[in-house]
């Protein structure tokens, strides 16, 4: 993270006296705070007993510094819901205005929503989609507006029981995003949420949960960032998305927290008969990251895409992959990761691919890429691959390579300074993943490539 990125930094007298550290009462007074039914309530305390039931992992990046009695896990700013951005305190209004919200929502989107520490403080969705049925809330208003709908879905994609930061989410959660595409309609424009943590040694724990109908199609992305403060900060937010028959939905993110963050995700996606989900995913920032979107092809003809990009400069430790379950026949499945590690930064790419006795005639490749820039700097890929039918096509690929010294020197040649070439020859290493996404992330991510670059060569 840039000097740049912490003008995003506001005063939070509202953390001032706050607790730290996890216990029951800090789960009832988050509950009691947003005035949640009692099955809500029930989750909670539920999801806290098995959290206190685990072990931190004892594989992947080192979390034996993370000390959660040290985080803050819930703060509200004061800023309420608004109804329209001119109402959204002016202190927050201003962070967002820096990161182009809601000036994409006038330009090219269906709804915006946008969170601030452990609240939502504005959310919209044009009048257009929702005369077609469509909701676009946030998660504590959509209990409350669709208790029915809600219940029947949330953490039913990913238990509390799952692993042990699914777990803390249970009993934690907070903000977040409700998003639900009727039967057959077609919301041509993205709609976006962004979520941002501000104050030091916060804990952010949004929930988004996203039901697409049969035959429904919907583009959905997220941005994520937080300013540096030399303290920890943890982020493990939690994705669920139902793709209904012949339903297709695009999810693309950009996730941008500073090195003081352990960002520890959890995104799955449960896609039945001749449905479709695209993952996009840009990882920059964080100190360490554990994420592997999964795809749980549960119908036939049912397929993914996972295309994902991550970048780790010193002192990063970027843990990244996908998992992908094919349960059905005729499923398809395809995973492109791309990583550039530089500064002595370490990227492994973590993936599991299972093929069930079921999944006659299914077909999955995977191809990951690693550039390293230094000598200090390492790679690994780690595939699980498991297949129990034998009409499947399988395939992995992995390269490794270093800066070219041909590149190198033929830049030189044509006058092109050797901090340039660099960036010349990374942008063109990731342009198949920065091509797939939208082109306001696409634009946002060259910047902060060309910031990390800056930063190893100046």
């Amino acid at each position: 993270m840039t000097q740049e990125d912490n003008l995003a930094a506001n005063p939070a007298p509202y953390v001032e006296g706050a607790t730290k550290g996890l216990s029951e009462d800090v789960v009832r007074r988050i509950s009691a705070s947003k005035n949640e039914p009692e099955w809500m309530l029930d989750h909670r305390l539920k999801s806290l007993e098995i959290f206190n039931s685990f072990n931190m992992p004892d594989w992947g990046p080192d979390l034996s510094d993370l000390d959660l009695d040290s985080i803050i896990f819930y703060a509200d700013a004061g800023a309420g819901l608004n109804k329209t951005w001119d109402d959204v305190p002016e202190d927050i209004r201003r962070v967002y205005d820096r990161l182009g919200i809601p000036q994409a929502e006038r330009r090219m989107l269906a709804g915006v929503g946008a969170q601030y520490e452990s609240e939502i403080v504005y959310h919209n969705l044009k009048e257009e989609w929702a005369s077609k049925g469509v909701i676009f809330l946030n998660l504590d208003d959509a209990i409350k507006e669709h208790p029915d709908l809600v219940r029947e879905y949330f953490m039913k994609c990913v238990p509390s029981s799952d692993h042990i930061f699914a777990a803390l989410h249970g009993a934690v959660w907070s903000g977040g995003t409700f998003l639900y595409i009727p039967k057959g309609v077609q919301v041509s424009d993205p709609l976006q949420a962004y979520f941002h943590m501000n104050a030091q040694n916060m804990g952010q724990f949004e929930h988004t949960l996203i039901v697409v109908e049969d035959g429904a199609l919907a583009h959905y992305i997220e941005g994520c960032s937080a300013p540096r403060y030399g303290s920890q900060s943890l982020h493990a937010g939690l994705v669920e998305i139902f793709i209904k028959e012949g339903a297709t939905l695009k999810y693309s993110s950009v996730e941008n927290w500073s090195k003081d963050v352990y960002n520890l995700n959890t995104k799955r996606a449960i896609v039945q008969k001749d449905a479709y989900i695209e993952w996009i995913g840009g990882n920059m920032g964080s100190g360490v990251t554990m994420l592997y979107p999964c795809s749980v092809l549960a119908g036939d003809r049912a397929k993914c895409s996972h295309t994902s990009l991550a970048f780790a400069g010193e002192g990063q430790w970027q843990d990244v992959g996908a998992k992908i379950f094919h349960m059905a026949p005729n499923t398809s499945s395809t995973v492109v990761s791309k990583s550039v590690s530089k500064d002595s930064g370490s990227v492994v790419y973590r993936g599991a691919i299972h093929i069930d006795k079921n999944a006659h005639g299914s077909m999955s490749s995977v191809n990951c890429d690693s550039l390293l820039l230094d000598e200090g700097s390492r790679t690994e890929t780690i595939p699980d691959i498991k297949v129990s039918t034998n009409d499947s096509v399988t395939s992995h690929e992995a390269t490794v390579g270093k800066l070219s010294e041909e590149d190198m020197y033929y830049l030189a040649s044509r006058g092109v300074e050797e901090n340039q070439a660099k960036a010349m020859i990374v942008h063109g290493f990731v342009d198949p993943i920065i091509n797939a996404l939208p082109m306001e992330y696409a634009v946002e991510l060259n910047r902060l490539i060309d910031m990390e670059m800056e930063d190893s060569v100046g």
